[in-house]
């Protein structure tokens, strides 16, 4: 997995299960603070954001059960593998998160780490629980769009279903 300095992303992991489990209403890049055999770790794709969220502590945004496994070839200088991490974000996308998080309901969840420029990037999202109704209705509107849309294409093939 190489990564340039262009700006194109590598993507390191993503978190498909929090699509599923909350709604979300607004993302935000994110930069965070890592050590070098972190950044090592991470290149090498061994990441899970399974347990990942983000809070707020001293006005800033801290990232909590995020793994990211020890460096193999690392000696004692190794970070602990679900460490607290700083986020970086300006005040201002600062404020506006910690209001929509205020107004009740709402929390951070990370959807993806990868590398932006050479530089390690989260995709925070400020998102709501969805019940388990809201979940079976969801996946059933995906899988009506998609039978659409398989439909759709095979029209506009000429080819229609038998029957």
């Amino acid at each position: 997995m190489s990564t340039s300095r262009s700006g194109e992303r590598t993507l390191v992991a993503s978190n498909r299960k929090a699509r599923h489990d909350y709604t979300i209403l607004k993302t935000y890049e994110a930069g965070i603070v890592l050590a070098g055999t972190e950044v090592k770790s991470l290149r090498a794709g061994r990441v899970s954001l399974v347990d990942a969220f983000a809070q707020e502590r001293d006005g800033e945004i801290m990232l909590y059960g995020l793994h990211i496994a020890e460096y193999g070839y690392g000696s004692w200088t190794n970070h602990a593998p679900r460490r607290t991490r700083k986020l970086l974000l300006r005040r201002v996308e600062i404020a506006r998160i910690l209001a929509q998080i205020r107004e009740g309901g709402f929390t951070l969840v990370p959807l993806s780490m990868y590398f932006s420029g050479g530089w390690a990037k989260v995709e925070l999202a400020v998102a709501k629980g969805r019940k388990s109704y809201d979940k079976r209705q969801a996946l059933a509107a995906r899988d009506a769009d998609r039978e659409i849309a398989r439909e759709l294409g095979r029209r506009l093939k000429g080819r229609s279903r038998p029957g």
